[in-house]
Parts: C-alpha cells; sequence; structure tokens
C-alpha cells in the first residue's frame, strides 16, 4: 500500500505535498516526476503538481531543470504559470527564461503581478528587450511600469508598490469601508489607507486596525496620522529600509518631489533589501561582484573576480619587498623564515575582525565622526589585549621549538605590535575610504592585509636584525 505523500502517484491529489524534504531542499522524485510530465507534454498533470506551489518552490523547481525545459513548463501551464516565481530566481536563470519567452508572453505575465515584482523582474532586461514587452502591455500598465523603470535603481521608487488604496479627505469612515468592500480591484495585501488632496498629496493615513475600531460617522481626517513616516521615491533603498528598521514600520507612503502620493512600500520589499545590501555586502568584503550567481558561467565569474585578485597581486610585493630587505637576516637562521607567517596571519586575522565589525558599522550609520575616536581607541586596546595574550602563547612555544628564549621574545614583541596595528588600520582604512565616497566593503580588505602583512614582516625581521646585531 503506497502513503499518500508517494510524488509518483497518478491521481497527484499528494504531489503539492512532497515538493521538499526535511530540510526545504527540493525532492529529487518530485523533479523528475515534473520532467516527465513536461516530456510527455501532459498539461493537466502539471497544472495538478504546481498549481499550489508557493512561488519560492517554484523558484526552485525551475533553477533544478535544464534551460529547455524551463521554457517548456511556462509554455505548457500558459495563464496557470504564476511569474512571481521569477523574482526567487538568481538574475541568470531569470535572464535565460525571459530571452528564451516572447515579449507578448512576458507581458502576459507581467499583467497579473503587483507592480515591484513586474519592476523587478523587467529591470534587469535591456532596453530594447525592455521596450518589446512594455509594447505588449495595456497602456495604463505600461505608464505605471515606465514610471517606476524611470526611477534610479536602487531607489524606493524601483521598490514602491503602485497599487494602493487613497481617498479624498471629505470621506467619512464608513464610506472608506464600504469602497474597500464593493471594490474588486484593490491591492492583494495593503495595511494603511492613505488619504490625500485633490491634487493627490498626501495628507496623513489610517492603519487598518485604526480604521474598522472607529464608528463610521467619523471622518478620515479625524483618525488619520499627523505625521506619517514619508519615503520619497528618489530615496536610496538602504536608507528606506534603516527607517523600517528604526521605527518598526509595516508600509510608509511613497512620494514624488512635488509630495504627490505614487506608491507604497512595504515590509516585505524592505526584508528583500535588506537581503541584497547584506550579501552585496559580504560579496564586495571578500573581492567578489555584487551580482555574482551561482549560476554564473565559469567564464563570467572568474572576470568578474579578476580585478581585486591583480590588486591583490600587486600589494603582494609591496609585502614580499620587505621581506627581501631583511634576506641577509633570514639566511643566518631559517627558524625566522618558519615563523614569520604566523605574525603575518594572525595580524590579518585580527585585521578582518576588525574591518568587517567598522564596515558593518559604517553602513547602518553606526559609525560617524562622533564616535570614530572612541572606536578606534577600542580597536588598539582590542588588539593590545588578545596580542599579549596570543603572545605570551606563540613565544613560549617559539622558544621551546627552537630552543632559543630570545627568539620567543622577539616574535612575541613583533605579534603585539602587528595586532595593535591590525586594530588601528584596521579602523582607520574603511573610514578613510568611506570620507572618499567610495564603498568601504569593496576595496578595505586588500589594503588591511597589505597593511598587517607588511607591518608584521617588518616588525619581526626588524626586531630579529636589532637583535643578532646586538649579540
Amino acid at each position: 500500500m503506497r502513503e499518500d505523500t508517494d510524488p509518483a502517484r497518478d491521481d497527484g491529489a499528494s504531489d503539492v505535498h512532497a515538493v521538499s524534504d526535511a530540510e526545504g531542499n527540493l525532492r529529487e522524485d518530485f523533479r523528475a516526476t515534473v520532467e516527465d510530465a513536461i516530456s510527455a507534454r501532459d498539461v493537466d498533470r502539471l497544472k495538478t503538481l504546481t498549481g499550489e506551489l508557493h512561488e519560492a518552490d517554484m523558484g526552485d523547481l525551475l533553477e533544478a531543470l535544464d534551460a529547455d525545459e524551463r521554457r517548456r513548463l511556462i509554455e505548457l501551464l500558459g495563464p496557470a504559470f504564476d511569474f512571481t516565481a521569477l523574482t526567487e530566481l538568481d538574475e541568470t536563470v531569470r535572464l535565460q527564461i525571459l530571452h528564451a519567452l516572447s515579449p507578448a508572453t512576458v507581458a502576459r505575465g507581467m499583467r497579473d503581478l503587483d507592480s515591484d515584482d513586474a519592476v523587478y523582474i523587467l529591470e534587469d532586461l535591456d532596453e530594447d528587450e525592455m521596450a518589446a514587452v512594455l509594447e505588449h502591455m495595456p497602456a495604463p500598465e505600461r505608464v505605471a511600469l515606465q514610471r517606476s523603470l524611470d526611477y534610479p535603481e536602487e531607489s524606493a521608487g524601483r521598490r514602491m508598490q503602485t497599487e494602493f488604496i487613497a481617498v479624498p479627505p471629505f470621506w467619512t469612515v464608513g464610506r472608506t469601508i464600504d469602497y474597500m468592500r464593493e471594490t474588486v480591484d484593490l491591492p492583494d495585501t495593503f495595511y494603511e489607507v492613505f488619504v490625500v488632496d485633490p491634487a493627490y498629496r498626501l495628507i496623513g493615513s489610517v492603519s487598518l486596525d485604526r480604521l474598522l475600531r472607529t464608528r463610521r460617522p467619523v471622518l478620515v481626517t479625524g483618525v488619520k496620522s499627523e505625521q506619517p513616516k514619508v519615503v520619497k521615491a528618489s530615496d536610496d533603498q538602504e536608507d528606506v529600509a534603516r527607517m523600517f528598521e528604526r521605527y518598526n514600520l509595516v508600509s510608509a507612503p511613497v512620494v514624488d518631489d512635488a509630495g504627490r502620493l505614487v506608491g507604497v512600500m512595504t515590509i516585505d520589499d524592505v526584508v528583500d533589501v535588506i537581503q541584497e545590501e547584506a550579501d552585496e555586502d559580504l560579496r564586495a568584503l571578500a573581492g567578489v561582484g555584487s551580482d555574482e550567481e551561482l549560476s554564473d558561467t565559469v567564464a563570467y565569474t572568474a572576470r568578474s573576480r579578476l580585478p581585486w585578485l591583480m590588486v591583490n597581486l600587486g600589494t603582494a610585493f609591496v609585502s614580499a619587498s620587505i621581506i627581501g630587505l631583511f634576506e641577509g637576516t633570514i639566511e643566518k637562521m631559517v627558524a625566522l623564515a618558519v615563523l614569520m607567517p604566523i605574525v603575518a596571519s594572525m595580524g590579518g586575522n585580527a585585521g578582518t575582525q576588525t574591518m568587517t565589525v567598522v564596515v558593518r558599522a559604517l553602513a547602518t550609520k553606526d559609525l560617524s565622526s562622533h564616535n570614530a575616536r572612541r572606536i578606534i581607541s577600542r580597536e588598539v586596546l582590542v588588539g593590545l589585549l588578545n596580542g599579549v595574550t596570543l603572545a605570551t602563547l606563540l613565544g613560549i612555544i617559539a622558544a621551546l621549538w627552537f630552543g632559543n628564549a630570545h627568539l620567543g621574545s622577539v616574535i612575541s614583541a613583533a605579534l603585539i605590535m602587528n595586532m595593535m596595528a591590525a586594530g588601528l588600520f584596521g579602523t582607520l582604512i574603511p573610514l578613510a575610504i568611506s570620507r572618499l565616497k567610495l564603498d568601504p566593503a569593496v576595496a578595505s580588505g586588500v589594503f588591511v592585509t597589505m597593511v598587517t602583512d607588511s607591518v608584521g614582516f617588518f616588525a619581526f625581521l626588524g626586531l630579529a636584525t636589532w637583535w643578532f646585531a646586538a649579540g
């Protein structure tokens, strides 16, 4: 007797419950079942298998299929395919799908989406491809999407949803509630009703919970928020996300330069922004392109990573040249060559720790000129404290290993100096890059590593040279 969770069951009644395994990964047997249905062009079977899938699960399925199967699945499902699933894909996969489909097919899919999702999908296309899709859309929807696409990338205007509920100030609570009950074409999800004047300038907003708790005859102006947190369409999306975090917002109105209401930002959009910005900063710290995806080709990935590796090669020669200054000292004691990478690597790791904290603090605006001096002092003292602790342990090990107490003292002193330098320059370099109006996440790592390597080599070999000369 087969269990109800068998994904190969003919009636398909349980297929939607067997999409993922216990860890949330797409089940191989479910993917194989979908592939079989695609090969057989079994439209009814495909609709049964995918009809109740969440867009995130559909995104996992699309990424698991090959390029031709993705196109055929979308074409076979036709209007039953929810294009929202494309927002869950890597950019490379999404573009492959959009290029494989006709502009008319893409336009039909866009019509059923919220405006923010449609913009998110279309903005990666070339201008000609985008124009070809927009040509197949009705004029009102085309104008609304084009207006959002005209805003700068990573701005609130690109992220906002243009579907919202706005009412005039002379409406009562009862009339507003009746309007929402009787109107078919409302946003799928909304949290507040906006009050606007005849020119569509924002007057205030009314949260749904307050609206439903107020008596029907009361004017909406009597229960509106006097000073709602307002987002300008030109605002950077990261600043908007920070505002949502600071004030615990669920949604916020978006206005243009004239104060007219043009859209709304909601918490689901902000969560996506936070994730994207965090991913971008994490990649930048490692010298990886902000748009690199797991689905990218080998050639593209190699090309995007090469520039910072070239910069790193150049800075490595700086560290190597410092070692060259002490070539004679190294020849006298091979132990120096064995131990000096320890000093450099410990300083590099400490510098990376400090740099990561500082870059994140700069990104969240927690670090400014008001507290920079205190943070610098703190990181140097942390370097000193950790340096003393690690230097004591390293000095003992080096002395016992090579039977030379003086060598243990030399490497201990060098490690303390490099750990303090790591705290100092791990803070100063990101701050300096930020003052130059550049992204500290992109460039800091290479230069912090160069400084800690150079200071570590110079301190250790310089002290060793002095010790030889004194001895």
